[in-house]
């Protein structure tokens, strides 16, 4: 009898096991170990049972429950037990939640860079984040990191009658923006040197590894001037608008880096004496260098690989290469940053991650709380890129930097300062159903008059909704009881000096709008 039951609870396990692998759940077995009590648990039974009945009876319970096969608690006793612990879906590798607490930093550089872009006469435009994979390996660069390692690129599914065509996620918006430019003729009916100025605001994607401020999925802001007019003031001026932009933002340890990489046609030579110096330590250089030496060798200065700078440092700049106009183009704009007290540093190894660039480069590095990865803003000219994508001669300068990047550089004291500001300016406590009703009809009149109302509609004690309305933030406490109902008016409480007032409706908006 007692074989015939082991064999039936083999069974039955046997069973449970098989259906818990069919369940579509996300789940995990971790074996450990534990003493086996449930042999004491009989004998204590008896021990206890002259001195305490209900102990006795518990004991002898929790051996029955262990050891009756209609339960399966037993597992909970053996020396090896079985856990399956479920895992609970959480975000992709290199991507995060920008949680409450931190939107009011978001919300603080939006508005500041949207105001900077107002005052120098940009408009917004917005692009897809899905293009044909064609418009970045012909505008970026196909020996670019970011055509060669990062894009996510898919074939969308294709109809019956055609192939699917290869799509990628924007992983920059530069050439979005020219593509747009030209498909929409946005220069069409513009007179010579008429500009057109846009700015952008969205997400891109990468697959790069993940590191302090970088993500899989970030966040741009970048803008873009288009025309016929290459003058370097164009340049300088839109410098002077990201000075203004970082200023306002309190981000002011920053450090200005320029560079000319010339005209695109006259690198030939220069891109010859580059491969020439590289040949000798080729064998010494990262994979990504020698990769790099074979497509375009400009792109070894962008390798920030620690074991290869010895070599990078030896090698000839294109600075020292580039033809006379970019070279006079490039002491205007110097000459302009001059007139406009903006200081900078030339880098003549600085040539920028993307093949579109022309003349001139810049970075604007960042020195608080970035880690290794200290560069802000990037940016430069890219004249010519328009015929690489199929449109008509264009001159563009244009920037982009992470907002990721730029809320971390945020001083401590300034981010500390957004956050409180973003607190409701008042919350209601209300004590009784009579008040309850009331109070909403309040909320509504304060919210009506551009008041942050904060109402919790649970009822509590005066000691715990005045703790909930302490840790809300708020700068005010208004309450309100069947007296102050009866009365038509209502306790005003400021929460950062404990002085309260017995104020009609009216007079409490007038106080808390006057302090707002």
């Amino acid at each position: 009898m007692k074989k015939r039951k082991r064999n039936k609870r083999k069974e039955e396990i046997k069973r449970q096991k098989a259906k818990g692998k069919n369940k579509e759940e996300s789940s995990h077995e971790i074996k450990i170990i534990r003493p086996e009590f449930a042999s004491l648990f009989l004998p204590f039974a008896f021990c206890l049972l002259p001195f305490d009945f209900f102990l006795s009876f518990v004991s002898y319970s929790l051996f029955y429950l262990c050891y009756n096969p209609k339960f399966n608690l037993s597992g909970l006793f053996r020396p090896e037990i079985t856990l399956k612990l479920r895992y609970m879906i959480q975000t992709v590798r290199g991507t995060r939640d920008i949680l409450p607490e931190d939107m009011p930093l978001w919300h603080r550089v939006e508005e500041v860079a949207r105001e900077a872009f107002r005052r120098y006469g940009f408009q917004e435009i917005r692009t897809p984040i899905i293009e044909k994979t064609e418009l970045f390996a012909r505008g970026v660069g196909e020996a670019t990191d970011i055509v060669h390692k990062e894009m996510y690129t898919f074939i969308d599914r294709g109809r019956e009658d055609r192939e699917g065509e290869s799509l990628s996620l924007r992983p920059e918006n530069t050439a979005s923006v020219v593509r747009a430019y030209i498909q929409h003729n946005m220069f069409g009916g513009k007179s010579d040197g008429e500009l057109t100025r846009l700015y952008y605001i969205g997400p891109m994607f990468r697959r790069e590894r993940p590191q302090a401020g970088r993500y899989r999925q970030f966040y741009q802001i970048g803008a873009e001037v288009m025309g016929t007019s290459d003058d370097p003031v164009i340049e300088a001026e839109v410098i002077e608008m990201l000075d203004w932009f970082l200023k306002e933002l309190k981000i002011t340890n920053t450090t200005l880096l320029v560079n000319s990489v010339g005209e695109p046609r006259m690198r030939a030579m220069y891109l010859e004496k580059l491969r020439e110096a590289i040949k000798p330590y080729l064998d010494k250089l990262c994979a990504d260098c020698r990769y790099r030496f074979e497509t375009n060798a400009l792109r070894v200065f962008d390798c920030k690989n620690e074991s290869c700078q010895p070599i990078i440092v030896t090698l000839p700049v294109i600075l020292d290469s580039i033809d006379e106009a970019s070279r006079e183009h490039f002491e205007q704009f110097k000459a302009h940053l001059d007139a406009r007290g903006i200081a900078y540093t030339v880098n003549p190894r600085m040539v920028r991650g993307l093949d579109y660039y022309s003349r001139t480069a810049f970075e604007i590095d960042g020195h608080d709380g970035l880690g290794a990865q200290k560069t802000l803003v990037g940016g430069g000219r890219y004249d010519g890129l328009s015929e690489t994508i199929g449109g008509p001669p264009m001159k563009g300068f244009g920037f982009a930097f992470g907002l990721d990047r730029m809320v971390m550089s945020l001083p401590a004291d300034e981010a500390k300062r957004l956050r409180e500001a973003d607190a409701p300016d008042l919350f209601i406590v209300f004590l009784g159903d009579v008040a309850r009703n009331h109070a909403f009809k309040i909320a509504r009149e304060l919210r009506l008059a551009g008041i942050e109302v904060l109402l919790e509609f649970e009822e509590r004690r005066m000691k715990k909704a005045m703790a909930q309305a302490d840790k809300s933030g708020a700068r005010y406490a208004l309450i309100l009881g069947e007296d102050e109902v009866a009365q038509g008016k209502c306790q005003l409480k400021n929460l950062a000096t404990g002085e309260q007032y017995l104020l009609a409706l009216t007079e409490i908006i007038a106080m808390v709008t006057k302090h707002a």
